[in-house]
C-alpha cells in the first residue's frame, strides 16, 4: 500500500533509530549498507533508489550542523518521520491538481495500475461523470485490479487489450498514467507499454499527462530504453542457437502444406493456453520502459503541474539547495 520510495525512507529512518553507530562513519556504512540491502531485495529498484536519494539527502543537509551524533540522529529521525506524514498526503494534492483536467463526461485512458491515478480517478468521480479504458498490462494484468476497483466505485470502465490502444485512443479524451520515476530530463519510467501508449497519444493529439509524487523525481539522465538500469543483457536477447528450419518433403512447399489442411478449426481454452507466454519468456522482457519528455504534455505532481522541463529545473534547484 506504500509507494518504494517512501517505503525506502520509511526503513532507512528506523534503520537510523535502532543505529548503535558510534561515529559518522559507522552511520555512514549502517545508511549504505542499509541500502544496498534494499536495493537487492527487488528486481526493479529504480524507484525504491529514488527513496534512499533523497534520505541520502536529508542526511548531507543535516551534516552542516552536525553536532552530537546522538542529536543528528535524532534530527534525522524526526525529519524522516516528518517527511513521511507529509508526503502520505501528496497523492490527495495531485488528486486535486488533476480534477482541473477532467470535464463532465470525460473519456480516459491509463494503463495496469497506479495508486496515484486510482486516488486521482476516485476524487474526480466524485465530482463529476467519468468513463475509463484500461489497458490489460500483460504479462501481470494488473489492469484487471484497476478495473475492478473502479467498477466496484460505480465508474463505468472497460478493459482494453494492449495491443488495441490505437484502436481505442479516437474515443479518449486524455490519457493519464502514474510513475515508477520521472528522471531529470523530464522523461517518464513507469509500467511497459506506457512509451507506446504516448505515441500513439501524441499522433492522435490526445494529452499525456503522468501523475507523480516529488519523492519519485530521480537524477537519472536515460537518453533511450538502453540506458534504464534495468536493463541488460538479459532483456529481449535472441537464442544463441537457431533451431534448423523445417524440412520440405515431395518437393511441396510450405504454402502447399497450408492448403491441403483444410479450413482453420477454432482453438479450444487448452490450446490457447499452451499458447500463452512461458515464464522463461516473460523473464525475457522489461517490466519498465522509458517516455520521452516531448511526448508527455504534462507532469502533476505535489509540487505542482509541471512540464517536463519543470521538472528538470526542480531537480537541479533541489539537489544544489
Amino acid at each position: 500500500k506504500v509507494a518504494p520510495p517512501l517505503a525506502a525512507i520509511m526503513a532507512l529512518t528506523e534503520l537510523i533509530e535502532k543505529s548503535t553507530a558510534g561515529t559518522m562513519f559507522e552511520l555512514s556504512g549502517v545508511l549504505d549498507k542499509g541500502t544496498q540491502q534494499l536495493t537487492d531485495r527487488v528486481p526493479n529498484s529504480i524507484g525504491l533508489n529514488a527513496g534512499c536519494e533523497l534520505f541520502n539527502l536529508f542526511v548531507t543537509v543535516a551534516t552542516h550542523d552536525l553536532g552530537v551524533l546522538s542529536d543528528f540522529k535524532d534530527k534525522l529521525v524526526r525529519q524522516g518521520n516528518q517527511y513521511i506524514a507529509e508526503a502520505a498526503l501528496y497523492s490527495e494534492k495531485i488528486a486535486g491538481f488533476t480534477n482541473g483536467f477532467v470535464k463532465d463526461g470525460s473519456v480516459i485512458l491509463t494503463h495496469s495500475h497506479s495508486r496515484v491515478v486510482m486516488k486521482a480517478l476516485l476524487h474526480a468521480h466524485k465530482r463529476k461523470r467519468i468513463s475509463v479504458y484500461v489497458t490489460e498490462a500483460k504479462p501481470r494484468g494488473l489492469g484487471l485490479k484497476t478495473h475492478e476497483m473502479l467498477t466496484a466505485a460505480g465508474i463505468p470502465c472497460t478493459v482494453v487489450l494492449d495491443s488495441a490502444v490505437a484502436y481505442v485512443m479516437d474515443k479518449v479524451d486524455f490519457v493519464l498514467v502514474g510513475s515508477e520515476a520521472v528522471v531529470e530530463s523530464g522523461g517518464l519510467i513507469n509500467a511497459t507499454g506506457s512509451n507506446q501508449i504516448a505515441i500513439i497519444a501524441k499522433y492522435a493529439n490526445k494529452p499525456f499527462y503522468a501523475l507523480a509524487e516529488s519523492f519519485k523525481f530521480r537524477r537519472l539522465f536515460p537518453l533511450s530504453q538502453y540506458d534504464l538500469p534495468t536493463h541488460g543483457p538479459g532483456i529481449l536477447p535472441f537464442p544463441r542457437q537457431v533451431p534448423p528450419p523445417t524440412s520440405v518433403t515431395n518437393g511441396q512447399s510450405p504454402s502447399d502444406d497450408l492448403k491441403d489442411a483444410g479450413p482453420p478449426v477454432s482453438p479450444s481454452a487448452g490450446s490457447l493456453a499452451r499458447k500463452s507466454m512461458s515464464a522463461e519468456q516473460i523473464a525475457l522482457n522489461p517490466e519498465v520502459d522509458y517516455t520521452k519528455p516531448d511526448l508527455i504534455s504534462l507532469v502533476i505532481s505535489d509540487v505542482g503541474i509541471l512540464t517536463p522541463e519543470g521538472v528538470s529545473h526542480y531537480l537541479v534547484g533541489m539537489f544544489a539547495g
